[in-house]
Parts: C-alpha cells; sequence; structure tokens
C-alpha cells in the first residue's frame, strides 16, 4: 500500500511561488549574513587596530600626519611574523564565511559585499565612539 501523501503540503516550487514564503527567507537570508558579519567584526578588531599601528607609526609618520611611537623601533621583520599571518587569516576566514552564505541566499554581488564589509567594521566603529 503507498503511503498517503497530504495535499496541502508545500514543495519547493510553491514556497518560491508564494510571495510572503519568498520574503521569509529573504529576510532570513540576510539575518543570516548580518549575524554572520557581526560576529565576524568582533575578532575583526584586530586586524584593522594592526593596520592602523601600521599606518601611523611608517607611512603617516613620514607625512608628518602622525607622531610615530617612541618605542617602535623592531623594523618590518615582527610585521612579517605576525601581522601579515593575522591579516591573511582573516580575510580568509571572511571571504570563505561570506562565499557560503552568498551561495545560500544568492543577492547581487554589488549589494551583498559592501553590506558584508561594512557590517563587520561596526564592531570597530562602535569601539572607535565608546573608547
Amino acid at each position: 500500500m503507498a503511503p498517503a501523501v497530504d495535499a496541502h503540503a508545500v514543495t519547493p516550487v510553491d514556497d518560491l511561488n508564494n510571495p510572503d514564503r519568498a520574503a521569509t527567507a529573504r529576510v532570513r537570508s540576510w539575518s543570516t549574513a548580518v549575524l554572520v558579519n557581526l560576529t565576524l567584526g568582533v575578532p575583526g578588531v584586530v586586524p584593522v587596530w594592526l593596520l592602523w599601528y601600521l599606518a601611523v607609526n611608517w607611512p603617516l609618520a613620514a607625512l608628518g600626519w602622525a607622531t610615530r611611537e617612541a618605542t617602535e623601533n623592531d623594523g618590518v621583520l615582527p610585521w612579517l611574523m605576525i601581522g601579515l599571518p593575522v591579516l591573511t587569516l582573516f580575510g580568509l576566514l571572511w571571504w570563505l564565511a561570506n562565499r557560503r552564505v552568498r551561495r545560500s541566499m544568492a543577492p547581487p554581488s554589488r549589494l551583498y559585499w559592501p553590506v558584508s564589509g561594512l557590517l563587520t567594521a561596526v564592531p570597530t566603529f562602535v569601539l572607535m565612539i565608546v573608547l
């Protein structure tokens, strides 16, 4: 005997054709993207701070736009040993996480990537305002 089929079961095609369910799916997918990028923004404060520290102590100090840290005399080697791996790992983690989220929701690229970058920067901006 064949199993009973529910006449009111929703198929994936019906789910896409229903405007209410499609809107709910869009909100859920964007909320996932927001959550992922805000979460990545918390450890992302460290790479942003490293870039700021590098900029203040070398190019901006050379132009006279900032004052160099008095104890900063180690040269470039610590940046190659610590800064470059931290920036590379964070960038790779951010890209892989966002690529996976973006594939699951399929928004336009010209909208998704800038929004993701700005959302990742929100914790850094909050710390700048608070501190």
